[in-house]
């Protein structure tokens, strides 16, 4: 039954892969996307993690996706870091909006 666990990772890794090329090519709204639909993969992930343990060889596999979507992480921060410097910089200008 692991394998349901793993296949839950690998959605999630599946889905920060589509928010990165999101940001790549500037589709905030896809990043949003894809960004909600690993939030939802999270907390399915979360549950069901609840009662099911993961088999040794599982542990490991789930390693190397992890790190593949901390890499995904790392660049999509990159890329949407000088997007956050813009926004901050009009709300400094601009406080109303914040209202």
């Amino acid at each position: 039954m692991s394998q349901i666990l793993i296949d839950y990772y690998k959605a999630i890794e599946d889905s920060s892969h589509k928010m990165l090329q999101a940001a790549q090519h500037e589709n905030w709204d896809e990043v949003v996307r894809y960004e909600g639909a690993c939030a939802v993969l999270i907390e399915q992930l979360r549950h069901q993690s609840l009662a099911e343990q993961l088999t040794p060889e599982h542990k490991t596999e789930k390693a190397r996706i992890m790190q593949r979507i901390l890499r995904n992480d790392a660049q999509i921060r990159c890329l949407t870091e000088p997007w956050i410097q813009q926004f901050e910089q009009i709300l400094e200008r601009r406080p109303q909006l914040l209202h």
